[in-house]
């Protein structure tokens, strides 16, 4: 269904690609004038773009010669010309799509079309891209053209100090990772102050491998942890007990859902071994959730494959890229649990500050964009989660690689050793062989056996990226044979004979030479020197001369030979190994083997796979041969569809819970922005006042009932806790039992305690004061309320069984809860307000230079005020009144109050008192042994 859809959808291509191929026309005639013009007449384009778009030009009217003159920078600066599909592919993205070219057709040059174009409008666009290196490579390579035609281009890298993204970020163009424009996102909705905000608004961007971000990825929130409780004990006595338990007799397991469950003898027997009466007794429920996490640790994740183990750390290996995912952990106490199960030390839960889904964050922006190898299959996704449809752009050349049927062995070892017989039959013949693995554990296990028949070769996987593009680039070589672990190097070509660039630094270091260096730039003693422009010519030559040999040889050979070792889950990802072969209509062959035993075919592949494997029994075919049949390729593609939807759903229900979240999100950064961005507090006191007034009277004295009924000591109390003083008596108010008359002696009564504060600390801090005090008041709030929304979502699904959906549940328990979150939240911030009590350091007077506020208090820094206000942490906020989920707590005793010191002032009722006089602030204590304390 999801197939015939994605067709009606995609009827209307053809003529979508006729437009953009009159298009190109229009700027292949625009290419003479632009040859013409010289490099200051081509720079001064830019500006005269900028002032089309800014009087309202629309940027399709600007496309083709702002297309043109991309076209002709690149020519002057990288020697690249964009071909006509590349045209068709930046109008693509320029429309908002999604750009499928295949392996080799240079999309990081098409996206330079589109950026340049959409960045003369003075917005920003972010080239998004799957990791640090290729950020700064395309930064380094691409920014040619943006610097060429006057315009500025950032780099964000992971570690950045935020006063080196300021810059980057103000740039036309930035370039950054996916993880990294998002948590700067979530971290710009933390700061305190304006200025310390790093983006400037989310306009256009062009996602690099958008398939591998946005599906891939998706599964995963980004999340901004602080840390939390410790447990590290608990996890440690729950990971001994497992290695002592049977599958299918103490726990029951489906490898295929990632779902375990201990049964009632096997939960007998664990409780024993812990010496615990009942696990879910726990009122907490944090004893079954260690449980739980322990018994996924143990039997659902397995070293190498989902994580490794460097350093004493435990870290997380993506399971599409093979590469580590750094910085990232397993929520919910599963990170803990592997790390107990591993004997590493177990980190401390981590409690979440901000999170959201990548689906959300790129969901920000006005225009989204991308450009892949492998859309298609994924078009229905692209539609409905994000409204991106796929174009499928024509390659410049036909492509003439051979793809072979699979080849089927009954067992996973007859598998490896066919391919290590097939990888040393054409390394005999000099042909290079690229073979795609699916986890760390097969690419060590393949590389052991090409050892023993002596074939030199390169492995990539998780344990080893930091070389990754340097080894893909010379995969093409004669005789290059590289094991990827899920195609690790992704973004970097191969070219048949070996990349002359690469190779010229590899002979620079091979002559002592650091090729990263500058000519000019000294070095010390016994390090490398840098190469001279000559020695970087020769070696270029050579390298040059060297590739174009290897290049005939290659072709002769039969081009490049992928082979992948086993189906993955995704026809995408498959996709994308065999794509590395025959790129720009060179030639090449791609070949999968594939075992019975595979994953894949073992969880998902139903009753053919299991008539196949009796058919193969009784035949007694032998294990080292292979079959070929056309049910076998249907039950592997049948499987990966089944897989592939599953998936989808995953990433759907993700998306849905975080759905409900983002309103909240969105309302709670907005006030945060709007009160950043210069909103006045102080004009919504009087309002706050009155509601908070309103509240306490309505609930304390309702207008149906006699006043005698009223609560008059509850009204007593909360007033007195708001305000930090005792002298409010609601039985005195003459209120003629009118609810309305004491709501209005309450709300006089505020007012005059928040104009004496103003007056005690001065305009300037009290405006201050009443914006930071809001944002500590909301971040507190806001992530109380993430940590209740994570536990609500923990056991949710449990409500299933109650016949009522989870997701409805949630969005109901959700909206209540942002409900007393609001509710609360401006009552804190009142009461907060109220209740400061300033304490500052001693200051020496300097006559000529009087404090601007008039030599009472004065502040260096808003975080200084913040400190000696008493407003620096959530604690402190907790500590002047408010109790747990908003209660307000009993007032302070005045002889608890913490002594302060004030700075001496002609005006000052402190100025004349005697150390040994009784303080004036009525603590019944000596000046000395108070607020004298700190005077000498």
């Amino acid at each position: 269904m999801a197939g015939f859809l994605s067709k009606l959808l995609t009827l209307g291509e053809g003529k979508q690609l006729k437009n953009y191929e009159a298009t190109a026309a229009k700027i292949n005639d625009l290419e003479g004038a632009m040859q013409a013009r010289s490099d200051e007449e081509l720079r001064a384009l830019t500006a005269a773009f900028r002032e089309r778009a800014d009087a309202g030009e629309d940027l399709q009217s600007i496309l083709p010669e702002a297309f043109a003159a991309v076209r002709e920078a690149s020519v002057r600066t990288l020697g690249l010309r964009h071909f006509d599909v590349q045209l068709i592919g930046g109008m693509a993205l320029n429309d908002g799509q999604i750009a499928e070219m295949k392996t080799g057709e240079g999309k990081t040059l098409v996206s330079t079309l589109a950026g340049y174009l959409n960045a003369v409008t003075g917005n920003n666009v972010h080239i998004v891209t799957v990791n640090d290196y290729l950020a700064r490579r395309d930064s380094e390579w691409m920014g040619q053209i943006y610097r060429f035609l006057g315009m500025e281009v950032g780099l964000i890298q992971n570690g950045m100090q935020p006063d080196k993204k300021i810059p980057a970020y103000k740039a036309d163009v930035t370039y950054g990772t996916n993880s990294e424009f998002g948590f700067d996102y979530l971290r710009d909705n933390m700061v305190t102050r304006a200025d310390s905000r790093v983006q400037r608004g989310h306009h256009f961007a062009i996602v690099d491998e958008v398939d591998s971000i946005l599906i891939d990825e998706a599964r995963t929130p980004l999340i901004i942890s602080g840390a939390g409780t410790q447990a590290a004990e608990t996890y440690n006595k729950f990971a001994r007990v497992m290695p002592g338990l049977k599958p299918g007799v103490d726990f029951d397991m489906d490898e295929a859902k990632k779902t375990i469950n201990a049964t009632e003898s096997g939960l007998e027997k664990i409780e024993a071994m812990l010496g615990i009466d009942d696990i879910y007794a726990d009122p907490s429920g944090q004893l079954a959730n260690h449980l739980q996490q322990a018994l996924k640790a143990q039997f659902l994740f397995h070293r190498d494959i989902d994580y490794v183990v460097t350093g004493g750390e435990v870290k997380i290996v993506d399971e599409f890229t093979g590469r580590i995912m750094e910085g990232r952990r397993w929520s919910e106490g599963l990170h803990q649990a592997v790390e107990a199960k591993e004997h590493v030390l177990v980190r401390e839960e981590n409690q979440t500050l901000a999170t959201i889904t990548l689906q959300n964050y790129f969901r920000l922006y006005e225009k989204l964009s991308g450009m892949t190898g492998t859309a298609m299959t994924e078009d229905a996704e692209f539609r409905q989660i994000y409204k991106l449809p796929v174009v499928a752009i024509p390659s410049n050349k036909p492509v003439v690689r051979k793809d072979e049927d699979d080849l089927i062995y009954r067992t996973i070892e007859a598998k490896f050793n066919a391919v290590a017989d097939d990888v040393a039959e054409r390394n005999a013949h000099g042909q290079p062989c690229l073979i795609g693995t699916v986890s760390i554990e097969s690419s060590e296990k393949l590389s052991r056996l090409l050892d023993k028949r002596g074939i030199a070769h390169e492995t990539l996987n998780a344990k080893n990226h930091e070389r990754e593009a340097h080894i893909i680039a010379q995969a093409g070589r004669v005789g290059a044979v590289t094991i990827a672990t899920n195609m690790a190097g992704r973004g970097t070509d191969i070219l048949l004979g070996g990349n002359p660039d690469v190779m010229a630094d590899d002979v620079l270091r091979s002559q002592g030479f650091n090729p990263e260096l500058e000519e000019g730039v000294e070095v010390e003693e016994g390090q490398a020197p840098a190469p001279s422009a000559e020695d970087r010519a020769l070696a270029l030559a050579e390298a040059k001369r060297v590739c174009a040999d290897e290049h005939d040889r290659v072709i002769a050979a039969g081009g490049l030979t992928v082979i992948g070792t086993e189906r993955h889950e995704s026809r995408r990802i498959d996709n994308q190994l065999r794509g590395r072969a025959g790129r720009q209509g060179d030639p090449g062959v791609t070949q999968f083997y594939l075992s019975l035993e595979d994953d894949l075919m073992r969880l998902f592949g139903g009753n053919r796979m299991d008539s196949i494997a009796r058919m193969m029994e009784k035949t007694d075919m032998p294990e080292d041969m292979p079959i070929q049949a056309g049910m076998v390729s249907k039950a592997i593609e049948g499987a990966q569809r089944q897989v592939e939807s599953m998936h989808f759903a995953a990433r759907k229900n993700v998306l849905e819970y975080d759905d409900v979240m983002n309103l909240q999100r969105a309302a709670i950064y907005g006030e945060r922005n709007a009160i950043l961005d210069g909103k006045n507090m102080d004009e919504r006191i009087p309002e706050i006042i009155r509601d908070a007034a309103s509240a306490v009277v309505a609930e304390n004295c309702p207008a149906k009932s006699p006043s005698d009924d009223w609560d008059m000591k509850s009204v007593d109390t909360w007033v007195n806790t708001m305000a930090g003083r005792t002298d409010f008596v609601a039985a005195e108010v003459d209120h003629d039992d009118d609810p309305a008359l004491l709501e209005d002696a309450i709300v006089e009564y505020l007012e005059q305690a928040y104009t004496e504060k103003t007056e005690q600390l001065g305009e300037p801090v009290m405006r201050m004061l009443e914006s930071q005090v809001m944002l500590r008041i909301i971040d507190t709030r806001w992530m109380a309320h993430l940590q209740e929304m994570d536990y609500l979502k923990a056991g949710i699904g449990l409500r299933a069984f109650g016949q009522r959906d989870p997701l409805v549940e949630y969005k109901n328990e959700a909206y209540n809860a942002f409900q007393s979150l609001t509710a609360g939240m401006y009552e804190d911030y009142l009461r907060t307000l109220l209740r400061l009590q300033v304490a500052v350091q001693q200051q020496p007077e300097l006559p000529e230079e009087r404090s601007p506020l008039d030599g009472k208090v004065s502040y260096s820094s808003p975080e200084q005020a913040l400190e000696q206000t008493g407003v620096a942490s959530a604690r402190q906020q907790a500590a002047a009144g408010a109790g747990p989920q908003g209660v307000p707590a009993a007032p302070p005793k005045p002889a608890a109050a913490k002594p302060q010191t004030y700075v001496k002032d002609k005006d000052d009722p402190f100025a004349n008192v005697g150390r040994n006089d009784p303080c004036p602030c009525g603590s019944g204590l000596k000046y000395k042994k108070c607020h004298g304390r700190n005077q000498s």
